[in-house]
């Protein structure tokens, strides 16, 4: 018996068969007479059962295929018993097949699925770019093209909130660019409000000429100092 329930052991655990099935085996093969045969006969009563079960069959359950397992192994045993003959290697693959017979499967678990990747045009620094007319805060065509690129690109980048700031170049006073810079952000910011953005997720900001992308001298015009950069929020 020692050997058998090794080589059970052995084979249990390269499938990955829980202890607890080779001890199932070690108690059927510790019994003798009327009560080995009374509980081979269960085991075989259990596995005729449920190889029985339409339910089983139709669902492609593994117990299914233990069952019919356990009928054949436990069949053979009750064979030799009737001629009072203990044949442990049919009891012991009788033991383990009703043990994994009642083994419900594990659930399959899905991975969860990976986030889809972000659209190369989701530039979080400064997606939307516009420059001005010298001393204007009108909004030229080119501006309605950056704004609308920024609405139909907002729900894949998934960007919610927005900072529209204006600029100025260094023509002019400080006082007065800072009120220029001011009237740019906010016409650019109507504007994509009136595209489709949420108001209430669209601030302004004006600096006026503090933050220029060209230095220059005082006084001097330059285009592309007189902007407004559309900033993603956190």
């Amino acid at each position: 018996m020692k050997n058998i329930t090794a080589f059970i052991a052995l084979a249990g655990a390269a499938a990955g068969i829980m202890p607890t099935a080779v001890y199932a085996q070690d108690n059927l093969m510790a019994m003798e007479g009327g009560e080995l045969r009374s509980e081979v006969q269960r085991r075989y009563d259990a596995g005729l059962s449920l190889t029985n079960d339409s339910s089983a069959v139709s669902a492609n359950d593994p117990r299914y295929t233990w069952a019919s397992e356990a009928k054949a192994q436990c069949g053979i045993a009750l064979g030799f018993l009737k001629s009072n003959t203990k044949d442990e290697t049919s009891i012991s693959r009788c033991a383990l097949a009703y043990d994994m017979m009642q083994r419900m499967p594990q659930p399959r678990v899905e991975a969860a699925p990976e986030p889809a990747p972000q659209p190369e045009v989701c530039n979080r620094e400064a997606p939307g770019l516009i420059f001005f007319e010298f001393d204007s805060a009108t909004p030229q065509q080119d501006a309605v093209e950056t704004v609308q690129y920024v609405v139909e690109n907002a729900p894949a980048c998934n960007w919610r909130a927005f900072t529209v700031v204006g600029h100025t170049d260094r023509a002019g006073s400080n006082a007065y660019n800072e009120g220029l810079s001011l009237r740019r952000a906010e016409a650019v910011a109507n504007l994509m409000a009136s595209r489709g953005i949420p108001a209430a997720s669209i601030s302004t900001e004006a600096l006026g000429e503090a933050s220029p992308r060209v230095p220059t001298a005082d006084g001097v015009r330059e285009l592309q100092n007189r902007r407004v950069e559309i900033q993603i929020s956190e």
